[in-house]
């Protein structure tokens, strides 16, 4: 079947708490000169008022109930005066019980790059930078080896005669070296196995990418801006909200939709059925009939990173 083809610091805690004390002692110094009220909510919708929140804004995972909902508002609202549009941003929690894997079955993917598409589309990656969470490579049928993989395909038919396609993504890994390079804790793991980026917090240091072993955490050199109609008003505060420039991004697995039930927007997008995501605590899942049955394979897996992302062949 063809068809045509579709476009460190060495103490963490240590740097943590300095930039603590940093934002503390702004606040200090700003209330002693009797400014303290540009800081209140009162300054509403204000952009100011926005601003200043995100500024003294704590890590996630520190923040309260109520930190965190003004934290959601000032993005609903910030959306709104920059793409006149609506936006609901959530914070939906894990579901208890749940591990998110993946299986991609490199047999049913002939490259046609609808699932970085449909990424694009879900996530709000502007076009600008050209920012894509999803790479699909070309390899000789019965080659593993990355190193000669064309990252950049171009045919006016996939797939290719003697060739095969390998989508790769964040591999949501069980033991993640990004979380461990990141000094300031801007990124971890969450319950349900989801590595998670708060981009807020996040200094743009890209440690985090220097440490990934699978090229899966992207810079934002611009802004990501999306046209207004094009926007997914739906949207969460660990995943596809709208980001600022010089924040790292990475896949999520369509952490707004996957928390609410639903299946991610690449594998809903495969034309093929070549990918299966589903809980890899319950053993009747799709995915743990896969692991238990068929031949599977992890990248690099020689390294240890434990990755929740496997591959397998019919």
């Amino acid at each position: 079947m063809s068809r045509d083809k579709k476009s460190k610091p060495s103490d963490p805690n240590q740097v943590s708490h300095s930039r603590r004390s940093f934002l503390k002692g702004i606040s200090t110094v700003t209330a002693a000169a009797g400014s303290t009220a540009a800081l209140k909510p009162a300054w509403g919708g204000s952009s100011l008022g926005d601003a200043m929140g995100d500024f003294f804004q704590d890590q996630y995972q520190r923040m309260t109930p109520e930190e965190i909902t003004n934290a959601l508002e000032r993005i609903e609202r910030k959306a709104k005066r920059k793409f006149g549009r609506d936006i609901t941003a959530e914070n939906t929690p894990p579901i208890e019980g749940v591990v998110f894997g993946y299986a991609l079955n490199i047999s049913r993917c002939k490259g046609y790059r609808d699932c970085v598409s449909a990424c694009v589309k879900e996530n709000n990656l502007g076009r600008g930078s050209q920012m894509e969470y999803i790479r699909v490579v070309e390899l000789d049928k019965g080659d593993r080896n990355l190193d000669h993989a064309n990252h950049y395909y171009d045919h006016d038919l996939v797939p290719q005669e003697g060739k095969e396609y390998l989508p790769m993504q964040c591999m949501q890994c069980d033991d993640p070296p990004c979380v461990k390079a990141c000094p300031i804790d801007a990124t971890w793991m969450e319950p349900d196995g989801i590595v998670v980026v708060d981009y807020n917090w996040c200094i743009g240091c890209r440690y985090c990418m220097t440490a990934c072993p699978y090229s899966a955490r992207h810079f934002n050199w611009s802004e990501p801006l999306v046209p207004s109609e094009e926007l997914n008003p739906d949207t969460h505060y660990l995943g596809n909200r709208p980001r600022m420039k010089g924040v790292v991004e990475k896949c999520h697995f369509c952490i707004q939709r996957t928390r609410k039930g639903q299946q991610p927007a690449c594998l809903e997008a495969c034309p093929t059925g070549a990918r299966v995501f589903g809980n890899l605590l319950d053993p009747d899942s799709e995915i743990r009939y896969i692991l238990a049955n068929k031949t599977v394979f992890r990248l690099k897996e020689d390294l240890g990173t434990e990755p929740k992302f496997w591959y397998y062949t019919d």
